[in-house]
């Protein structure tokens, strides 16, 4: 299939990017690595009345370490993002994650900041943006602001981004002594979108957790934080048991609807498999002595 007819606009600033979404507000759609919206103009899914191009926009692809987090432009390609030093080093659950994500040909073209923005809850960063207590940054031309992962990702393939508000970049906050990570997805194919997946970030002190965050996505309708999950480990070392509580209480937490694929009761099940299998690992981990 075909897209529908769009005008074409290649921004040389940021400044006249955010003029552009200013001025056509919802008939605009932003176009960075393309992987997921030309997918959805060729089965015309989406009819933008303007693709606005930022590739040439100069400043958004970098990466940089800065008081305790990553910076990273929104237009950094996700292959570029899995290599970088300061991932590899300051972020290792992302590190992790970006392998999961499509095949290496999307990953060479697909953008971070892209990825978020488009919001879909079965995508891997968004998740482990949630379960790092990351944040987004949006420009317009009222200003810029800061949005925690958290409000930013409100329902399917639906964010807090206003239409005429560019993504700009992303901050991760950075791996802390004492910190333990563990990504895990399930899919029927390397490559395909997961059935479930799980993140989670914790910290132990004295061989007892005293912080963690634990995130799942692909069965609910954005990436979720549980807090209720984080509860029953957290003042404790995570053994078999406790791990497993906490993959039950997941279960609980997730809505799947029945799909293709899986079943709502298989999805439940996997969110609770997953879940413990990241509790576990993020905690030995850390009790090894965290990433590098």
């Amino acid at each position: 299939m075909k897209p529908p007819p769009f005008d074409y606009a290649r921004p040389a600033s940021v400044e006249e990017a955010l003029a552009l979404l200013a001025e056509h507000g919802d008939e605009a759609k932003v176009l960075a690595g393309g992987q997921s919206l030309v997918p959805l103009l060729n089965m015309r899914f989406a009819r933008p009345g303007i693709l606005v191009d930022v590739n040439r926009v100069p400043g958004l692809d970098e990466i940089a370490e800065e008081d305790g987090r990553v910076r990273v432009g929104a237009l950094v390609r996700q292959a570029a993002f899995g290599s970088s030093d300061a991932v590899l080093r300051r972020l290792p659950l992302a590190a992790e994650c970006v392998p999961h994500i499509g095949h290496f040909v999307t990953r060479n073209r697909g953008t971070v900041g892209g990825s978020i923005a488009h919001a879909d809850a079965r995508a891997e960063l968004p998740v482990v943006l949630a379960a790092l207590g990351g944040s987004a940054v949006a420009a317009s031309r009222r200003g810029t602001r800061t949005i925690a992962a958290e409000e930013l990702f409100v329902t399917h393939f639906t964010s807090a981004l206003a239409p005429d508000e560019l993504l700009v970049e992303t901050l991760w906050p950075a791996a802390a002594p004492g910190a333990g990570f563990a990504f895990e997805e399930f899919a029927l194919r390397t490559g395909d979108y997961a059935l479930g997946m799980a993140a989670c970030g914790l910290r132990v002190q004295a061989g007892r957790v005293t912080e963690a965050r634990v995130a799942v996505g692909a069965a609910v309708d954005r990436p979720t934080l549980l807090p209720q999950v984080a509860a029953i480990v957290t003042g404790n070392a995570v053994e078999p048991q406790a791990a497993r509580e906490a993959g039950e209480a997941a279960s609980r937490a997730v809505a799947p609807a029945d799909g293709v694929h899986a079943s709502a009761a298989y999805q439940r099940h996997l969110a609770a498999v997953l879940v413990e299998r990241v509790l576990l690992r993020a905690f030995a981990s850390a009790v090894a002595g965290g990433p590098p």
